[in-house]
């Protein structure tokens, strides 16, 4: 595999961090725009895998909102905002060094 340029660099770490507050939208508007470019594979790699993280969190919050009707849920979506923050800022952190990072709970629905 070739170096990873800067520029991919900066753009994966920026899909990773931007799950804090968009959720999967950035991740799959770099996911789509580069998935056919086979130059950006790394980048198309941490897109995905950013994609994959944001839309198992999306379920996650789609769940505690079921169970705030038992007052779980509201206990349960605080928890899930920081991992959300924690996880986001580490595969951020891993993509500015050229590292893919996976996230450990994911559902890999895009491959």
């Amino acid at each position: 595999m070739s170096e990873v340029s800067q520029d991919d660099k900066n753009l994966g770490m920026l899909t990773h961090l931007s799950g804090i507050l968009l959720g999967f939208i950035v991740p799959l508007i770099i996911w789509l725009m580069n998935k056919e470019k086979t130059d950006k594979s790394w980048l198309n790699t941490e897109a995905v895998e950013a994609l994959n993280f944001q839309i198992t969190i999306a379920i996650g919050y789609v769940i505690c909102l079921v169970l705030t009707a038992v007052l779980i849920g509201a206990l349960l979506m605080p928890i899930l905002w920081i991992f959300n923050i924690v996880f986001c800022i580490i595969a951020g952190l891993k993509a500015k060094e050229g590292t893919s990072y996976r996230y450990p709970f994911a559902i890999r629905l895009i491959k």
